[in-house]
């Protein structure tokens, strides 16, 4: 049986759960903008808010701050009761996003509440389009807060991915809390790649201040001043190269396979 997101037993409210993607409007689904335009309630952590403020006009806006996602979620739930509400979370909201902990909470409260979550950009591929095609085939993304889960779990994670040699993407991967984090990481992936490795790094993608660097694994270590909470850290893979011409290097490609079945 199919059932729609948006079924209710009591069919009063509804919340969404926009993903708002980067930041730019530009780069915002059409559901989700059109989402945010039926929503006469808006809540989310207020710099993602700040990044849709032209949609907010005429609503309800509710700011909260970092650490507070389980009450966050609870009164969105709560206002949706027999209201349109959204709540914005930035890139996708499914992908370490508010997504999750929404559902956890209503599912644990007994909510009638209708609940439709909204696909958007995720960081990496937003990174990853701003440095070529790093990603063209598998690859693995992990984050390194350990706010919720446990350094060893993530660095147990962290040496099986970089054992298959394919491309990693690094979220939250440097905070003033937590600077050694990507320190690391970076010796995890020394492990199993070369020191030609590529790395690419996008910090603010898509946004005011955005910055791009290229680099290798020998040479990262040198750039971990760059790397903040805003940025995105793609570690290339056994295959992945950095595309170079008379002007310096113009990007990252993982090629997908192409050149060993077709001449070109």
């Amino acid at each position: 049986m199919v059932v729609s997101p948006l079924q209710s037993r009591d069919n009063k409210g509804r919340l969404y759960i926009v993903g708002t993607g980067p930041g730019d409007l530009l780069q915002m689904t059409p559901r989700a903008l059109k989402a945010l335009g039926e929503a006469d309630c808006v809540i989310g952590n207020g710099f993602y808010l700040d990044l849709v403020e032209p949609m907010l006009a005429g609503k309800e806006v509710i700011r909260s701050s970092m650490g507070r996602e389980v009450d966050r979620a609870s009164r969105a739930l709560d206002l949706a009761r027999d209201r349109i509400v959204a709540m914005v979370s930035g890139g996708d909201a499914g992908v370490y996003g508010m997504a999750s902990i929404v559902l956890e909470v209503a599912e644990r409260s007994g909510s009638t509440v209708a609940v439709e979550v909204i696909p958007g950009i995720t960081a990496a591929v937003a990174a990853a389009a701003r440095l070529g095609s790093p990603l063209s085939g598998d690859y693995v993304t992990m984050s390194l807060s350990d706010l919720l889960t446990p350094w060893e779990e993530i660095e147990r994670r962290l040496d099986l991915a970089f054992r298959m040699r394919v491309p990693v993407v690094l979220y939250n991967p440097r905070s003033r809390g937590r600077p050694h984090n990507l320190d690391a990481a970076v010796a995890v992936a020394r492990r199993h790649l070369p020191e030609t490795t590529p790395v690419g790094v996008v910090r603010n993608a898509y946004r005011k201040g955005e910055e791009r660097l290229i680099t290798t694994l020998a040479e990262f270590d040198g750039h971990f001043a760059f790397v903040d909470m805003h940025s995105i850290v793609v570690i290339g893979g056994e295959e992945t190269r950095i595309w170079r011409d008379e002007h310096g290097a113009r990007g990252i490609i993982t090629p997908r396979g192409y050149h060993r079945k077709y001449v070109y």
